[in-house]
């Protein structure tokens, strides 16, 4: 008999049951309702705005998607590799990094001047103080949530390492498409994630094999107005 378990208020196929299929699709960025009001209008044409950053939505970068439950007993954590940030150029690559909780990532600097690296967030706080390439110290992220890292040298160094429930995400592509593989075949919350916008979670029935859609449109024209 095929075994089941109850995972986060779901019944899921056991993972031991070799039964298990894609989650595919798109997000992208979606301008805000009344963006023409928002924008400034012909203002942004003045000498006084003439370098204020306005955001192209349409091609926004790093958005991340992922099952958005814990699933540790149908996926029981395995040892893996390191994650890795580098510090090269006075910059954090890559900008956003997602990682499953209980994942750590390795911090090496590829540049010849001296970086810092330091967080402050409440999902994993830690400072790995200055050095250059002669260490490349790890930190392990124990706790779900979004972490802000930071160069205390640098101010325009910042990125972020995404801790997601389990292994089940990814990034979107230059192409706004992502493919998370090998999915227990059963019913979970599928969550989009954008840094700069509200994410949105959807519910989808993975199947026993072969593949299903789910496009994301991210946005703030929902949010309450006050």
């Amino acid at each position: 008999m095929m075994k089941r378990i109850f995972v986060a208020g779901l019944w899921v196929i056991g993972a031991g049951a070799a039964l298990a299929g894609t989650i595919t699709g798109t997000v992208q960025g979606v301008p805000p309702t009344h963006e023409g009001d928002a924008g400034g209008g012909g203002a942004y044409d003045s000498r006084r705005y003439k370098f204020a950053e306005k955001i192209d939505y349409e091609r926004l970068r790093d958005f991340v998607v992922y099952i958005d439950q814990p699933l540790s007993e149908i996926t029981p954590g395995a040892p893996v590799l390191a994650a890795v940030t580098t510090q090269k150029d006075a910059n954090f690559e890559p900008h956003v990094l997602p990682v499953a909780v209980g994942s750590s990532v390795r911090w090496p600097n590829e540049d010849d001047i001296y970086h810092n690296v330091f967080s402050t967030s409440d999902a994993k706080q830690f400072d790995l103080g200055f050095y250059k390439k002669e260490r490349s110290p790890e930190v392990k992220f124990d706790q779900v949530g979004r972490v802000d890292v930071f160069c205390a040298i640098h101010t325009k160094m910042h990125c972020i390492i995404l801790v997601v429930p389990n292994p089940f995400f990814a990034s979107v592509d230059s192409n706004r498409r992502y493919v998370i593989k090998n999915v227990p075949a059963g019913t979970y919350h599928l969550r989009a994630w954008h840094e700069r916008l509200p994410s949105m979670v959807r519910d989808v029935v993975v199947p026993a094999e072969g593949e299903v859609t789910v496009d994301f449109k991210l946005g703030i024209g929902d949010l309450p107005k006050y």
